[in-house]
């Protein structure tokens, strides 16, 4: 595992993209700006795309954008002076053509975009790219598949005989699909294959806890990995749509919203929190689905990119979508869904202050629920203490402890574990099952690889040819840095334990026959 980690880390972070030119503009001092990005800001701050340092002009004075059917606009974002355009005044959006001038506080400049020709190049250079990786992509996926190959032995051999089967199916479906999906991007002419493969790393880490806890579950397990593939590669196509992506967040958010209301009038409770959903042999966390429909409303708001109401919708979603969680009692989950908020948000404006403010209000809010929720309480309250209530409040965090340090760097092995008879020990104390039944490197394995998809994440995002990309991106990696932290610092007492889960790892098994990964 850790041999994946290293030659997947060398690959995702060795390299440094070059940006994407997708046009320029130049002065009439000869000084040319490329234009990286689909969305470049022109103005004096520091971080404008193109930087025209004069009094007369604005801190951010205007934008030039383009889409993704090579359309390009301007828009005036200072609406007191608006732009030229050609000598003619704008306060309005107006398309751009090459040769056009654009004039902002007096500065003369003229847009000139990318020819089919150069953007081909840019296509070419981009595939190019990905041939020349630091690390054969297949050679990584055999040793992932050396590690599902070990964890089944390790589980198998100390199996029951009804056990073993689908043990088997299961490890053997999990290697099948790694490479159906590899010969997909092979297909495809997509060679970058390293963030698949430390999720198949993950969810291998969690098919070997849910054989050696419920072993007919596996079959369910496959089912759904089956099914979050079949989704990741529809999101896969219709992401690389910007326009029909950002036409899609009305509907998206709509369905988002009654699917919460229908959790929290007909959800069923489950360990404290109402926040499954269950028809007939399906039961469901609709947050889970909700989590991809949260980010997407955030982001695609790219045809209204400078109207204030765009971040008023953003505020107002984000908050129904928090109370309604709140209501669930899934106050965890609310707390990612906060994070990865404050992420849009200050993505959106780059207004800290406005974001601290939130924050502010969000901790008065927490306060209030402390105030009424005295459970949550007095979680917070054990905080650090757990070893003083070993047998009341403490007594998740205090066993979890314990099995990881029995565990050794190597684990007891699935025979021996005990921590997973506890309650939700599969889900909200998973960390501590790996650490005491494989050990604790593998443990720190599992907890590096979101650290690395992060990583590489707050990278590429700045590589982005869109805002869209870069704000999505980087609310996904806040909601999975946050719930890794939530889960692994939590269940060893190094943050309050909020019950969540460990993402592609943890098994929810809260019922006879009902696990599947989350």
């Amino acid at each position: 595992a850790a041999w994946v980690l290293l030659r997947c880390g060398i690959s995702l972070l060795g390299n440094r993209e070059a940006p994407e030119v997708w046009g320029f503009v130049s002065l009439s001092n000869g000084a040319r700006y490329d234009l990286t990005h689909w969305e470049n800001m022109v103005g004096r701050m520091r971080s404008a795309d193109v930087r025209v340092n004069f009094p007369s002009v604005s801190r951010c004075h205007a934008a030039i954008c383009r889409d993704d059917r090579g359309q390009w606009t301007v828009y005036p974002v200072n609406r007191s002076s608006g732009v030229l355009l050609n000598g003619e005044r704008t306060l309005a959006a107006a398309s751009l053509k090459a040769g056009d001038c654009i004039a902002v506080g007096g500065v003369e400049m003229y847009f000139f975009p990318s020819t089919e020709s150069d953007e081909a190049k840019v296509a070419r250079r981009r595939v190019e790219e990905q041939r020349h990786r630091h690390t054969s992509q297949a050679g990584t996926l055999v040793l992932v598949n050396v590690c599902q190959a070990l964890l089944f032995l390790q589980v198998f051999l100390t199996a029951q005989a009804e056990d073993r089967l689908p043990m088997g199916v299961a490890f053997g479906g999990l290697a099948l699909l790694s490479w159906v999906l590899y010969g997909i991007y092979r297909a495809a002419q997509r060679s970058a294959y390293e963030l698949e493969s430390l999720v198949f790393l993950l969810i291998s880490i969690g098919a070997a806890v849910t054989a050696a806890y419920e072993p007919a579950s596996l079959y369910k397990l496959l089912i759904t990995v089956v099914m979050g593939m079949v989704l990741f590669l529809a999101m896969s196509g219709v992401l690389r749509d910007l326009h029909l992506s950002i036409r899609a967040r009305w509907p998206v958010a709509i369905a988002a919203g009654a699917l919460l209301a229908f959790n929290v009038v007909l959800g069923e409770r489950i360990f404290g929190a109402k926040n499954w959903i269950s028809i007939g042999p399906l039961s469901f966390q609709p947050s889970e689905l909700v989590k991809i429909a949260f980010i997407l409303a955030g982001a695609a708001t790219l045809d209204r990119l400078f109207a204030k109401r765009n971040l008023v919708f953003t505020i107002l979603f984000s908050a129904y979508c928090v109370g309604c969680l709140a209501l669930m009692s899934d106050f965890g989950t609310a707390l990612i869904f906060f994070v990865a908020f404050l992420a849009i948000a200050f993505l959106r404006s780059g207004d800290l202050a406005s974001v601290l403010l939130m924050t502010a209000a969000a901790f008065f809010g927490g306060y209030i629920i402390l105030k009424f929720k005295t459970y949550i309480a007095a979680r917070f309250l054990i905080y650090r203490h757990v070893w003083t209530d070993p047998v009341n409040y403490g007594f998740q965090q205090t066993r979890t402890m314990s099995a990881a340090a029995s565990g050794g760097l190597f684990g007891t092995g699935p025979q021996e574990g005990w921590l997973k008879h506890l309650g939700a020990a599969n889900t909200d104390l998973v960390f501590g099952v790996v650490g005491e039944e494989f050990g604790l490197l593998l443990a720190l394995c599992m907890a590096a690889v979101p650290v690395i998809l992060v990583v590489f994440t707050v990278r590429a995002a700045g590589y982005a040819r869109s805002a869209f990309y870069t704000i999505a991106s980087s609310a996904a990696a806040a909601m999975l840095i946050t719930q890794t932290l939530l889960n692994v610092l939590g269940s060893v007492d190094l943050l309050p334990l909020t019950g969540v889960t460990f993402p592609f790892v943890a098994a929810v098994c809260w019922r006879a026959g009902a696990c599947w990964p989350i």
